[in-house]
């Protein structure tokens, strides 16, 4: 393990948790039944389902699968079978460009027009804002209309450059944060420019051979037939449909690769054991900076807490697949998630899963939540809408007499467990509202994940007709 590695904010916080005495781990016998029992209620027998690895070091405390790898041919899912990863390419990629950053080849202060004269601006973005998105850059993936026709479409990567480098940027760049797809594809550029091979063809020399990752790589090879490949769904839980088609090349190092549970294992041990880079460009990839800073994100690892331990994770979300790969450091925790539906039930998210099972892992479980009654003056003063930001709004309103909480278009039910508290009825997230002397509601404090200090979000309305 790395601890003497860790950004100060998570050796403080690791240091705090020794401090008051670290529950005691569950056994693997403890962590088998529990998986077990959480894929049971998550994922339908003859459904799409997910492939599930846990692991502490290098011991292998679960590795499963339930569901079906094709409904159509009643085949099952099995955890040797290989998913399309999604976003946590990204994490491979910015290790990939930072091994040619440890090789002299390019530094990350280099500007973007060093590798591509012709991009744009290209000379007030960095390297290093490619990878932790303060760019500024427009992400092609949010682009109206793309995702209905033009993602189908086999492009170059100067052919994907040529989709967006003309766009507007969202903010000048390193003045603001927004993830972005489109400055990973510039990743890949940059990797391409500075190995003289195709991103993928780098990565694989670079990283998946030499690690010994046999079922790790880009999801064109082959001609797109890869050995143990699973088929991805889409539509409402339990009215599976094949996912809609993408080309593959649009992803991009943003998201093409495909993998298995055990080489994102061995992917972990690796990168955080330092045999991937050396411990000063390791500090930089998990560290954020900057206007990255508020969102945890460093270079495709995104630096966060889980039970008050240190953990890094990225997730995935591309058609027909919803992937997490988690790492706890202090406890040197994996876990895998591995699904293919891309439109999981709320609440059995690769997030929420991989966080239960890392908790459990840990022998700090989320308690399961016991609902509370409420008084009804007490709830109606709560009711109202709370505003962190332009893009941020939360409204808490009664429906057929029930809470429910709007997130933009998406309406959670929600259950009191406390007098100001409450959850989210499928997920860990939870939120308290903050009253003022009066006892006026003026405030939430929302916890995403359910854990942590959470965020303040004022109170800024009252809530509008159902």
């Amino acid at each position: 393990m790395r601890h003497p590695l860790l950004p100060l904010a998570c050796a403080v916080s690791l240091v705090l948790a020794q401090i008051a005495g670290a529950a005691e781990p569950a056994s693997k016998a403890e962590v088998e039944r529990y998986a077990r029992q959480l894929m049971e209620k998550a994922y339908p027998a003859d459904g799409p389902g997910a492939a599930i690895l846990v692991a502490r070091g290098d011991e292998v405390l679960y590795r499963g699968a339930r569901g079906r790898a094709s409904i159509e041919l009643g085949v099952p899912l099995d955890a040797d079978q290989v998913f399309r990863m999604g976003s946590i390419t990204k994490q491979m990629a910015a290790a990939g460009l930072l091994t040619l950053v440890e090789q002299g080849r390019l530094s990350l202060e280099d500007p973007l027009s060093k590798f591509l004269p012709d991009y744009p601006g290209g000379g007030n973005v960095s390297v290093r804002m490619l990878l932790n998105h303060t760019s500024g850059i427009k992400s092609y993936t949010g682009i109206p209309g793309v995702m209905e026709g033009p993602i189908m479409q086999d492009r170059t990567t100067a052919q994907m450059i040529e989709t967006f480098k003309d766009l507007k940027p969202d903010f000048a760049p390193g003045q603001g944060y927004a993830y972005n797809n489109s400055g990973y594809v510039l990743v890949g550029a940059v990797i391409e420019k500075a190995s003289g091979q195709p991103w993928h063809a780098y990565l694989k020399q670079a990283l998946f051979g030499p690690l010994g990752m046999r079922h790790t790589g880009y999801g064109l090879e082959n001609t797109g037939v890869i050995a143990g490949m699973v088929q991805g769904y889409t539509g409402e839980p339990g009215h599976p449909a094949k996912a809609g088609y993408l080309s593959m090349t649009q992803p991009h190092a943003a998201g093409a690769l495909v993998t298995t549970v055990d080489d994102l294992l061995r992917w972990n041990r690796a990168l955080h054991e330092g045999k991937v880079l050396k411990d000063a460009t390791y500090r930089q990839m998990i560290t954020p900076v900057g206007k990255a800073t508020a969102a945890g994100y460093g270079f495709g690892i995104q630096s966060l807490t889980l039970r008050g331990q240190p953990m890094l994770e990225h997730g995935g979300g591309i058609h027909g697949f919803a992937t997490r790969l988690l790492y706890l450091q202090g406890s040197d925790i994996t876990v895998v998630v591995l699904q293919n539906t891309d439109n999981p039930v709320e609440g059995e998210e690769p997030g929420d899963v991989s966080r239960r099972l890392a908790a459990f892992t840990l022998g700090e479980p989320f308690p399961e939540p016991i609902a509370v009654a409420v008084e009804p003056a007490r709830l109606q003063s709560a009711l109202g809408t709370y505003r962190g930001g332009p893009e941020q709004a939360f409204t808490l309103r009664l429906v057929d007499g029930e809470p429910v909480l709007q997130e933009g278009e998406r309406r959670h039910a929600v259950m009191p467990i406390g007098v100001d508290d409450f959850v989210y009825a499928h997920r860990l997230t939870r939120f308290r509202i903050e009253r003022d002397a009066a006892g006026r509601a003026v405030a939430m404090r929302y916890f995403r994940m359910g854990d942590g200090e959470g965020e303040r979000v004022p109170r800024t309305g009252d809530p509008p007709s159902p």
